[in-house]
């Protein structure tokens, strides 16, 4: 049973890997981000795979969306109503409900989605949460990609020699609470204004 399980999950995430968007879609981001050339864009739909490879790892616990632009991006593909719907069922066997973006909530206080979100996304990237050499993607996309109104994240706010000191969130006071693979445990949340997932899925309540 645990084996049709793990090749259920994998048929799952091999689908998110491999879903080419439509141009369509493309172009509607492009209009709301005009700045971005075709490979910017490339890496925005390679970071919203990244985070739907995420709810899918994390469940039905609450993953927060950490990048405006990607955020963006997922808005637009839910527009596309029945490719999303088809999308959701085959990648995570559920609708994947949208709430606006969520970030902690200072520079040093960080909620529970966003510590799960830094989680999974390091373990995508391969990189160690607690003493991570460099950001995963959707959590240095907005900077890298100079996103008007964009979260951005530093792996050490403190270090005053940084051109980044003061500004930011500081990946490096996120941790790792519990484990560090998506499976970790914690709570869930409702459709609270948040991106997160509480029985629907891991963009907010049903």
């Amino acid at each position: 049973m645990l084996f049709l399980a793990k090749l259920h999950r994998d048929k799952q995430l091999a689908y998110i890997e491999d879903y080419k968007f439509h141009r369509s879609l493309r172009d509607k981001l492009t209009e709301k981000h005009p700045t971005l050339d075709d490979e910017q864009i490339d890496l925005v739909f390679r970071a919203l795979r990244d985070y739907f490879w995420m709810c899918n790892k994390g469940k039905r616990r609450m993953v927060a969306m950490p990048s405006q632009v990607v955020d963006d991006a997922w808005h637009e593909f839910i527009l596309f109503t029945r490719s999303y719907k088809l999308f959701c069922s085959k990648a995570l066997g559920r609708f994947l409900h949208h709430t606006p973006t969520e970030a902690m909530s200072s520079p040093t206080v960080a909620q529970e989605g966003i510590r799960r979100a830094w989680r999974l996304a390091c373990a995508k990237a391969n990189i160690n949460p607690r003493t991570p050499d460099r950001l995963p993607l959707i959590f240095g996309i907005d900077a890298l990609l100079n996103i008007p109104n964009g979260f951005t994240y530093v792996l050490d706010c403190q270090d005053r020699n940084s051109p980044a000191y003061g500004t930011g969130y500081c990946a490096g006071h996120i941790g790792c609470t519990g484990g560090c693979a998506g499976d970790s445990g914690g709570s869930s949340c409702g459709g609270d204004g948040g991106s997160g997932c509480g029985g629907g899925g891991c963009g907010g309540g049903d």
